[in-house]
C-alpha cells in the first residue's frame, strides 16, 4: 500500500511529484494539527501528536512515524480513526494511513514533512537521526528487565479530584518536562494507601515522557532488587549501574518492598547519581519516606529533599466521577448497558475503601445484568455488592495507625513518638497518640504503653488526663484532636 524508502530515492520522474506530494500532506497535517488540537485539547495533544512526523506521503495513503512502540499502539487504538477522518476531509478524498516506528535505519536522506509544530517554519538542516523506537533503552532494557506498562494508565483516564489534585500536577508537569529542562521536582515522592491511584500516575508519566522521546524506565522495587541481586550473581553489576545511569526519567514503584543492605546501598548510589547528573527520579509508596522504617536512612533523606506529595483517601465526589468514567467506557463495550444516577450515587457512598473496591463493585454490576438481564437497581446493587459496603461496620482503628498519622500531622517520625527522647516537639505528639489510642481502641493502659516502647501505664495515664484537659481548655488543639479521629475514621 505504500511506496518503500528506496522508491523515494530513486532518481526517476516520479521524484518531483513525490517531493510535490510531500509538500502538499505538510500543509494537511498542520491543518489536521489544529484541528485535533482544538477538539482534544493541549494536554492530549502535546502527550500524544506532537512527536508525529510524515514518514512518506502519496496523493491517496500516508505513513506517519511515532519515537516508541508504546505510542503506535495507543495511537492505532485511541486515535488512529480520527486521524484518517480528519486527513480525508482537508484532503478531499478517502486516505490510507499507517502509524510506524520510526529507526535509523528507516530514517529518509531526503527532505520530508515536519512535525506539525514545525510545518510553518523555514527549512533547518535536519539533525542526524537518533532511534527512537525503544533500542536507545536496550541496555538498560536488557539489563534490568523494565516493567510492563499498561497503556490504559494514562494522564486522561486519571480522574481527578481534591485528594489527588496536587499529585497529578506534580506527575504531569514532570512527564511534560523535555530532557533539557530544569529539574523542578527531584525526586518527586507520591505516597498512597492501596487503589488510591499512585501506580497509575507513575505509569502515566512513563508513557507520557517515553512518547516525548525521553529514556525512561519503569521498574518496581521487586524488580530492581531482582535485577541487582541477579547482575551480582551474574557478575555483571557494572553493567547494571551503567544503565541505571544513563537514563533519563527513573520511576520506582512500591519502595516499601525495596530489600537488602546491598540493594538499598546501590539504590542510593543511583538516587545520587541521577540527582547529581540533572536527570529526574520519580517514586511511590505506601507511606512517606519518613515512616519507611525498613530503609535505610540516606534513601529515607535523600527521597524527603525533593518533592513529597500525598494521595488522599477518595472522597464521594471522586467516588461518583470514577464511576461516570467507568459507565461511559462500559457503554462502549456494552451497548444499551445502563446505571441509573441513583444507583451510582449508592455505590459511591457505600463503597468508601478505595479504586479497587469501586472497580469490583461495578463489574458486579455489569456481570449481574449481562448474566441476568435484570435492569440494575437499587435492590439489584445492594445484593451484588454487600460484601463491599462496610458502612454498617464500625471501623477498627490500629495502634499502628494512630502512630503513623499522628506523626505525620506533626512532621515527627513514628520511631521518634516511641522513642525516650523529651523534646517538645515529641512530647506533646506522643501524649496525643496515647489518648486517642486509648478513647478509639479497645487496648489497656499496660497494653499501650508496650506499644509505644515499652512503657509504664502510669505514663500513659498521665498523657490521657493531660490531652482531656487541654482539650477543654484549648479550642484548636480541640480541633486538631477532631481532624486526626476524622482521619482515623476514614
Amino acid at each position: 500500500m505504500f511506496a518503500t524508502s528506496e522508491r523515494v530515492r530513486e532518481p526517476t520522474e516520479g521524484k518531483t511529484d513525490t517531493m510535490s506530494d510531500s509538500m502538499r500532506a505538510g500543509a494537511i497535517w498542520e491543518r489536521v494539527g489544529r484541528r485535533l488540537r482544538a477538539e482534544l485539547g493541549e494536554d492530549v495533544f502535546s502527550s500524544w501528536f506532537k512527536s508525529i512526523e510524515i514518514d512518506l506521503a502519496e496523493t491517496d495513503a500516508v505513513r506517519l512515524s511515532v519515537p516508541t512502540r508504546f505510542l503506535k499502539s495507543w495511537i492505532d487504538h485511541h486515535y488512529k480513526d480520527r486521524i484518517i477522518a480528519r486527513w480525508s476531509e482537508e484532503a478531499g478524498q478517502a486516505v490510507a494511513i499507517e502509524v510506524v516506528v520510526r529507526t535509523a535505519a528507516g530514517a529518509r536522506a531526503v527532505s520530508r514533512p515536519r512535525p506539525v509544530e514545525e510545518a510553518a517554519r523555514p527549512a533547518v538542516p535536519a539533525p542526524a537521526p537518533q532511534r527512537h523506537d525503544g533500542t536507545h533503552l536496550s541496555a538498560a532494557q536488557n539489563t534490568l528487565g523494565g516493567s510492563p506498562l499498561d497503556p490504559r494508565l494514562t494522564f486522561e483516564t486519571f480522574v481527578q479530584g481534591r485528594s489527588n489534585t496536587l499529585a497529578r500536577a506534580a506527575a504531569l508537569q514532570v512527564a511534560q518536562s523535555r530532557p533539557t529542562d530544569a529539574v523542578l521536582f527531584n525526586p518527586l515522592y507520591i505516597h498512597a494507601g492501596v487503589g488510591l491511584g499512585k501506580t497509575h500516575l507513575l505509569q502515566a508519566v512513563a508513557g507520557t515522557a517515553q512518547a516525548g522521546g525521553r529514556r525512561v524506565l519503569y521498574l518496581t522495587a521487586e524488580k530492581f532488587t531482582f535485577g541487582f541481586v541477579a547482575a551480582l550473581k551474574n557478575q555483571t553489576a557494572i553493567a547494571f549501574k551503567e544503565a541505571l545511569r544513563n537514563i533519563d526519567l527513573l520511576i520506582i514503584d512500591d519502595l516499601q518492598f525495596l530489600q537488602g543492605k546491598q540493594t538499598q546501598a546501590e539504590f542510593c548510589h543511583t538516587l545520587n547519581a541521577l540527582i547529581d547528573a540533572g536527570r529526574q527520579i520519580v517514586v511511590a509508596g505506601d507511606r512517606p519516606p519518613s515512616d519507611l522504617e525498613n530503609l535505610d536512612e540516606r534513601v529515607r533523606s535523600r527521597l524527603a529533599g525533593g518533592l513529597t506529595v500525598e494521595i488522599g483517601a477518595l472522597d464521594e465526589n471522586l467516588r461518583f466521577d470514577i464511576l461516570k468514567q467507568k459507565l461511559a467506557h462500559a457503554r462502549a463495550q456494552h451497548p444499551g448497558f445502563d446505571v441509573p444516577p441513583t444507583v451510582m450515587s449508592y455505590v459511591a457512598k457505600n463503597v468508601t475503601q478505595n479504586g479497587r473496591d469501586l472497580d469490583g463493585a461495578f463489574n458486579r454490576l455489569i456481570a449481574t445484568n449481562r448474566l441476568t438481564n435484570q435492569p440494575v437497581t437499587i435492590e439489584m446493587a445492594e445484593r451484588s455488592i454487600r460484601d463491599l459496603v462496610r458502612i454498617a461496620e464500625p471501623k477498627r482503628v490500629k495502634i499502628e495507625d494512630i502512630q503513623k498519622i499522628v506523626a505525620q500531622h506533626y512532621n515527627v517520625s513514628r520511631s521518634d513518638i516511641l522513642s525516650s527522647r523529651r523534646t517538645a516537639t515529641v512530647v506533646r505528639p506522643r501524649q496525643i497518640a496515647m489518648y486517642l489510642a486509648k478513647t478509639m481502641t479497645l487496648r489497656s493502659l499496660p497494653e499501650i504503653g508496650r506499644r509505644f516502647g515499652g512503657r509504664d501505664h502510669t505514663t500513659v495515664l498521665h498523657a490521657v488526663r493531660k490531652i482531656e484537659g487541654l482539650v477543654g481548655q484549648d479550642p484548636a488543639l480541640s480541633e486538631e484532636v477532631e481532624a486526626l479521629k476524622r482521619r482515623l475514621n476514614d
